[in-house]
């Protein structure tokens, strides 16, 4: 009897623990199948804005001359509006932030002699750093406010809209909400191809995202932290015109204020046009940012 027990205990114990012996297997091996399966990818570009200024070698700053879709702000280069945040300042990105300020400046005169009341960042890769299908991804967050228009987006060389603009990230100051869209050829401005993404709630665009773009010569795919948003076809495209997606584009980051956009969503006309009362104090007060921890490109290895 003593003999019998000494021996099934053991047996018991292993019965016991064995389904999770086989769910601990299962796992690993299906960890091992998805790494030996997952596609490679080659970068082709990655900024984290981990040093002391930004890298002009990577980006170049754009200065506004004609303003376009009626926005309000007049794009600078200055480290009031285009700056790398560390610590506390970066908000949560533990390697350093880039920011995009907006900034009250009444009586600011561009180089076209125009007036605006307020200054802002915009910054693009063009010639620096150009790809054709990939995926381009971008982790931000930023301040809500009617009027606010911070975009993440991808443009080709050549005359608007012919040139195809991917748009993977607008918001025009409705925190809960953002905008992906595609213009080109026979579809462009009020573009019918767009789509809204509702976030859930208690989440929205000023907190951390990851936002993105899967980009092939058929498809153009959306995401925000890994969840598709929207996805166009190349025949949902040539319904309305040219697929303007098979030549290279550059990055933009920018921080736009009022226009077009924003006043067809919230009809304000005054303080600004698209921009409310509310959102002007923020912008005195400092508080109108964008953060941006990281951008990445890759595409497929072949």
């Amino acid at each position: 009897m003593y003999a019998f027990l000494y021996f099934t205990l053991p047996i018991i114990k292993i019965m016991k623990i064995l389904p999770y012996l086989i769910v601990t297997v299962t796992l690993s091996v299906l960890s091992v199948k998805a790494q030996q399966t997952a596609p490679k990818v080659d970068t082709i570009f990655f900024e984290d804005f981990n040093e002391n200024a930004l890298d002009r070698s990577k980006w170049n700053v754009e200065v506004t001359g004609h303003t376009v879709n009626n926005e309000q702000q007049a794009y600078v280069d200055s480290a009031t509006t285009i700056y790398l945040a560390k610590g506390a300042a970066a908000e949560g990105a533990a390697n350093g932030a880039l920011v995009l300020k907006a900034i009250y400046h009444p009586g600011f005169v561009s180089t076209e002699n125009k007036k605006y009341d307020f200054i802002s960042g915009r910054i693009n890769t063009q010639q620096k750093m150009e790809f054709t299908y990939g995926t381009a991804s971008c982790r931000m967050k930023m301040t809500g406010g009617a009027g606010l228009w911070p975009a993440f987006w991808a443009l080709g060389n050549g005359k608007w809209p012919d040139c195809g603009e991917i748009d993977m990230m607008e918001t025009v100051g409705d925190a809960s909400w953002l905008s992906n869209a595609l213009h080109g050829p026979g579809y462009f401005g009020n573009t019918p191809l767009t789509y809204r993404h509702h976030f859930p709630q208690g989440i929205d665009v000023t907190q951390w995202h990851i936002y993105s773009v899967d980009w092939t010569p058929d498809n153009i795919v959306f995401k925000t932290d890994g969840v598709v948003t929207y996805t166009v076809t190349r025949a949902m495209v040539e319904h309305y015109g040219r697929w303007a997606f098979d030549n290279p584009k550059f990055i933009i980051l920018n921080f736009a204020l009022g226009g077009g956009y924003p006043w067809a969503v919230n009809k304000i006309t005054t303080p600004y046009y698209g921009i409310s009362q509310e959102t002007v104090a923020k912008i005195k007060a400092g508080n109108a940012k964008v953060w941006v921890d990281w951008v990445l490109v890759t595409r497929p290895v072949k």
